[in-house]
C-alpha cells in the first residue's frame, strides 16, 4: 500500500517522493512550462537590480539628493548644536597661525625638509617635524601650474572622483552634513599592504576668503552612524588642514597642508613609505587633476561642498594679510630636483639599494608581527624580488 513500509509503519508522504518526483511534470510540456517560468523569474530579478543601479547614478545628478544629503535632520546623527562644536573658527585661527609661521620659515622653527621635487607641472616639498611623542606631523607646499583655486578646490573635495584614481581609497560615504555650520562628516575606509583597513570617521569645513583663496579644516570624530567594527582599525587622530591661494602673476596655484595623523602603522615605517612613495603619488594625483576638468559631472559630495562654503571671518583677514607671498611666487627652479613626468626614478648605486632593500624588509617584518609566518615571508620575497631586479637593471645600464 503505498504510503506504508514492509514492517507496516506509516511513512509520511513526501518521504517517498525522490528528487524526480518533486521536478516530474504533472502534465506533457509542463517540464518546459517550469523552465520557461524559472528563467522569467531569473530575468525579472536581474532587471530589478540594475533598474536600482540606474536610479542610484541618476539620483547622484538629481538636485533634491544633493538637499537631502546637507539636511542635517535627515538621518539619526549629531544635533544641530552638536554638529557646530565639531570645526569651529578658533580651530581656523588656529590653522592660519600654524600656517603662516611653518610656511615662512619651515627651516627655523625645526622642521626637517623631506623632499623637494618637481617637473613642468607640478612643484612639491615636504618638512617633516617630529614630536616628542607620537607620530610625526607634515607641511607641505604644492604648486600647480595653469591651475584655478576653484579647480584645485573641487578635486581635493571631490571623494567620489578620490575613488576612482586613489588605490587606497575602497569606501567614502557621507554621513551628514550642516547648512548653518558648513560642516560635513564622512566615513573612509582605506587599504594598505599587509595591515588591517583603516577607518576614518571625519568632520571638515570648508572658508573662502578673499581673492578666490580658500581654507579647510579636518579632523576626527565619530558619529551614530558608523559604530566601529572588528574588521577595521578605527583612526583616533587625524588633524589637516589646507590653503589654496592663486600665485600672484602666475598661471598657477598652491596648496599649503600641515597634516598630522596616527593610524596606527609602526612610526618609522611610516615615515620610510612616506618618503619613498610620496613623489609617485603627487605624480599620480597631478595626472588625475589634469583629466578632473574632462570629466563633467557634478558628483553629490561636490555640490553639497559649494553649498556649505563659508565665508572666511573678516577678523582673521588682517593674520591672513600678515603672512608672506606663497612660496614658490619668487622660489627659483633650481631649489627643486627636476624630474620628467615620464621617467621618475632616479638611478641609485648597488650598495644604495641593498641597503634601502633590507631596510624595506625589517620594517615589513616588524609591520608583520602577529600576522602568519606565510604572510612576512611573501613581503620578504617580494621586495627582495624588486630590489635585485632593480640591481640587475641599473648593473646592465653601467655597463653599457
Amino acid at each position: 500500500m503505498a504510503g506504508t513500509e514492509s514492517t507496516g509503519r506509516a511513512v509520511p508522504p513526501l518521504l517517498l517522493l525522490g528528487g524526480a518526483d518533486l521536478w516530474r511534470p504533472v502534465a506533457r510540456g509542463g517540464g518546459w512550462a517550469t523552465a520557461a517560468a524559472l528563467l522569467l523569474l531569473l530575468v525579472s530579478h536581474l532587471s530589478v537590480s540594475l533598474l536600482r543601479r540606474l536610479r542610484l547614478r541618476r539620483r547622484r545628478l538629481r538636485p533634491e539628493a544633493v538637499a537631502a544629503a546637507t539636511s542635517s535632520s535627515s538621518a539619526p546623527g549629531y544635533s544641530a548644536a552638536g554638529i557646530e562644536g565639531l570645526v569651529t573658527e578658533g580651530d581656523l585661527r588656529e590653522l592660519v597661525g600654524n600656517l603662516g609661521v611653518a610656511a615662512r620659515e619651515p627651516e627655523s622653527e625645526g622642521w626637517q625638509q623631506v623632499i623637494a621635487k618637481g617637473n613642468d607641472d607640478v612643484s612639491y616639498r615636504v618638512w617633516c617635524d617630529k614630536p616628542m611623542e607620537g607620530p610625526p606631523r607634515y607641511l607641505s607646499i604644492t604648486t600647480y601650474e595653469r591651475c584655478s583655486t576653484e579647480l584645485l578646490r573641487d578635486f581635493y573635495m571631490d571623494n567620489e572622483y578620490r575613488m576612482e584614481w586613489d588605490s587606497t581609497v575602497i569606501k567614502h560615504e557621507q554621513l551628514q552634513s550642516d547648512e548653518n555650520s558648513g560642516i560635513e562628516i564622512g566615513r573612509t575606509i582605506k587599504k594598505f599592504p599587509l595591515l588591517t583597513p583603516r577607518e576614518y570617521i571625519l568632520a571638515w569645513r570648508v572658508w573662502e576668503g578673499n581673492e578666490k583663496s580658500f581654507y579647510c579644516l579636518v579632523k576626527e570624530c565619530e558619529h551614530p552612524l558608523a559604530p566601529k567594527q572588528r574588521k577595521f582599525v578605527r583612526v583616533q587622530l587625524l588633524r589637516s588642514g589646507w590653503c589654496i591661494r592663486k600665485i600672484p602673476g602666475r598661471d598657477a596655484c598652491q596648496i599649503t597642508v600641515l597634516h598630522h595623523e596616527d593610524n596606527g602603522m609602526n612610526i618609522e615605517m611610516a615615515k620610510l613609505a612616506f618618503a619613498k612613495g610620496i613623489w609617485n603619488y603627487i605624480c599620480k594625483m597631478n595626472s588625475a587633476l589634469r583629466r578632473y576638468p574632462q570629466r563633467h559631472i557634478s558628483s553629490i559630495s561636490i555640490l553639497t561642498m559649494q553649498r556649505l562654503i563659508k565665508k572666511f571671518p573678516e577678523a582673521l583677514e588682517t593674520v591672513v594679510d600678515a603672512n608672506d607671498q606663497p612660496q614658490g611666487a619668487t622660489v627659483a627652479p633650481s631649489h627643486f630636483e627636476r624630474t620628467s613626468s615620464r621617467q621618475l626614478p632616479v638611478k641609485k648605486s648597488s650598495r644604495a639599494t641593498i641597503a634601502s632593500g633590507l631596510l624595506l624588509i625589517g620594517s615589513i617584518v616588524c609591520l608583520s608581527r602577529g600576522r602568519s609566518n606565510l604572510g612576512a615571508q611573501l613581503a620578504m620575497a617580494f621586495f627582495l624580488k624588486k630590489a635585485f631586479k632593480k640591481e640587475r637593471g641599473s648593473s646592465s645600464e653601467e655597463q653599457k
